[in-house]
């Protein structure tokens, strides 16, 4: 809608305010009809009100149709604020907040693996048990999920913020009472509370860009979302082995391990005070065609389980659910093992296997970010996506038999290629999921994919750690590259059904506006949209 004073001048000149709203015949025998009402003033003496009826041009039964009540006034809010797109400032702030406790959290997974040697000396645990350090994060999403996802849905964005942060700055803390060789059940402990906090973050970044960002910034602001765990997982890599040396004095290696946790605990603490000053549940006004629909189809008597019910039914989505799967799975497994795989050909190399983490994670932070902008720009997610896949595997064959050729500098390149495609290929796949599912929840899509990529994580894991041990490093990564062969295969068989496009494309584009202060020079959501759409 337009600024407060120019509709008190609409009313004083007698023209009513653009409005619209859908009219169907009592009888029931006739498809229902739109109208719409916009008016235009050029002087307070002369009006001008055109009227338009569009007849849709199929059929369809009442039950098949949006009630009128749900346009009109959607989720509680009036036809005003549904009518108008408009993009918040505060949408950088929110994004960039849940990039740094998402970074903060997604640290707290890898600090035990990429110095996997070293806790298991301090103590006096095998390797396997540390990899449950990470596999727990893993294991504890699976069970969580829905109950997290139905919470999302009732509560919001910002009671799940603020939940996920205050999970994560309190395992941070719990952790530090883990500084003795005997307490490693209180060091579980911590890490547990971590994972917990993990399903409050891992299904918001698709959700996060849709409520706040314009049709044109979603996948960017995915990526960006992304973009904060990557990094997390990347001085994951890097910092743990700067402090924490390889020590045999158990007391100073306790002292270096207790630094490292009292940072981290400081960190997570402003992160969540953070949240709580700038994280907001939604903006004023919706920033795209697509989320106003979205608002307009939105229901509260909606059933939970029949979202669920739909999704599984459309069948892209769950070839999509499986390759994701596939992908982040392999990625999670080589970033547990990697430590255990570097130090068995490089030994004493903790800090390069520290550092060609990283470089796994950066490069893919990169890759994210470009394949973000390109979305944005192209919209050719199927074909993204496979690319991307199909890299990722070659990428995954050219480090598999790279690894053991004794020089450290060609693991970084083929380690760097390899990260640059499979960590840039997650962003896609919440991008893709959404636009697949599109109107379906995003927190929903998101963390189904989710479930998957933990699920396959766990299995390929275990797997690989027992075949690394029993036959060999270059077994193992084998094994990986069989996995995403069929990823790649099954990839090729998803439709490009991009629904989120289709209604933001439904009329003429507007670019949306920056949300004023004085919130003038606004942009009007056409309200009409194809009865096929709905």
């Amino acid at each position: 809608m337009v600024n407060e004073d120019l509709k008190q001048e609409e009313v004083a000149d007698g023209a009513p305010s653009q409005e619209f709203s859908v009219h169907a015949d009592p009888s029931g025998s006739a498809p229902p009809s739109v109208s719409i009402y916009p008016s235009a003033s050029a002087h307070p003496s002369a009006s001008i009100q055109p009227s338009a009826s569009i007849q849709p041009s199929v059929s369809a039964y009442p039950s098949d149709l949006v009630q009128p009540s749900a346009l009109s006034h959607p989720s509680g809010s009036g036809p005003e604020k549904t009518s108008v797109i408009k993009v918040s400032k505060r949408r950088w702030a929110v994004v960039l907040v849940f990039s740094c406790y998402s970074l903060c959290n997604a640290f707290q997974w890898i600090q035990y693996g990429s110095i996997n040697n070293i806790f298991m000396h301090f103590y006096g645990v095998t390797a396997f048990t540390i990899d449950w350090l990470s596999m727990c994060y893993m294991l504890t999403y699976i069970p969580l999920l829905l109950p997290v996802a139905w919470l999302l849905e009732k509560f919001g964005l910002r009671t799940i913020a603020l939940t996920g942060s205050f999970l994560n700055c309190l395992g941070a803390w719990v952790k530090l009472g883990s500084l003795e060789p005997h307490l490693f059940p209180v060091t579980v402990l911590g890490q547990v509370i971590c994972s917990v906090a993990q399903v409050f973050i891992l299904g918001m970044p698709s959700r996060i860009a849709s409520v706040w960002f314009g049709a044109n910034e979603v996948s960017t602001a995915c990526s960006l979302a992304v973009f904060g765990n990557q990094l997390g997982i990347a001085i994951g890599f890097l910092v743990p082995p700067v402090l924490v040396p390889n020590i045999e004095d158990r007391e100073k290696l306790a002292y270096h391990i207790s630094i490292m946790f009292y940072i981290v605990g400081g960190v997570a603490t402003l992160l969540f005070i953070l949240v709580i000053i700038v994280f907001k549940e939604k903006p004023k006004y919706p920033p795209s065609r697509a989320q106003s629909l979205s608002y307009a189809l939105a229901s509260p008597d909606s059933s939970y389980l029949s979202s669920i019910i739909r999704l599984f039914k459309n069948l892209n989505f769950v070839l999509l659910v499986i390759t994701y799967g596939l992908n982040a799975g392999a990625f999670y497994a080589l970033s547990t093992l990697l430590n255990r795989m570097v130090i068995l050909h490089y030994p004493g190399q903790e800090v390069n296997a520290g550092r060609i983490g990283l470089t796994i994670v950066l490069a893919g932070m990169l890759g994210a970010m470009i394949s973000g902008v390109w979305l944005d720009r192209s919209k050719t997610y199927k074909e993204t996506t496979l690319v991307v896949y199909i890299m990722t595997l070659v990428g995954m064959v050219v480090y598999t038999f790279t690894l053991d050729l004794g020089y450290l500098w060609v693991v970084f390149i083929t380690a760097g290629t390899l990260g640059f495609f499979m960590t840039g290929y997650l962003p896609l796949g919440f991008e893709f999921a959404v636009e697949l599912t599109y109107p379906e929840s995003e927190g929903m899509s998101s963390g189904l994919l989710n479930v998957s990529a933990q699920v396959f994580g766990i299995i390929f894991t275990i797997s690989q750690g027992q075949i690394i041990d029993n036959y060999g490093t270059m077994q193992g990564n084998i094994f990986l590259c069989v996995f995403l062969l069929l990823g790649v295969a099954l990839t090729a068989f998803i439709r490009a059904d991009l629904r989120r496009q289709k209604a933001n494309k439904e009329t003429p584009d507007a670019k949306p506006q920056e949300e004023e202060e004085e919130e003038s020079n606004t942009s009007k959501a056409p309200p009409t949209t194809s009865e096929e759409h709905l």
